[in-house]
């Protein structure tokens, strides 16, 4: 499998939870240079929406 970490040259937002059990994880990157990592269920879902609140999403508009 591809390595799917976000890069500057391919910007995006990658989250795993491999089980239930195991805290999730994410990695962001946004063509406008801003970077973010976190892990853990609370913190993931905090990056999530400032990710969709100021970056990815939000930059098209």
């Amino acid at each position: 499998m591809a390595d799917l970490a976000p890069t500057q040259n391919t910007p995006g937002l990658h989250i795993s939870k491999p089980s239930p059990s195991e805290p999730a994880t994410a990695s962001a990157v946004c063509h406008c240079g801003a970077t973010a990592s976190a892990k853990g269920d609370a913190q993931v879902g905090a990056l999530v929406a400032g990710w969709n609140a100021s970056h990815g999403p939000a930059h098209r508009e």
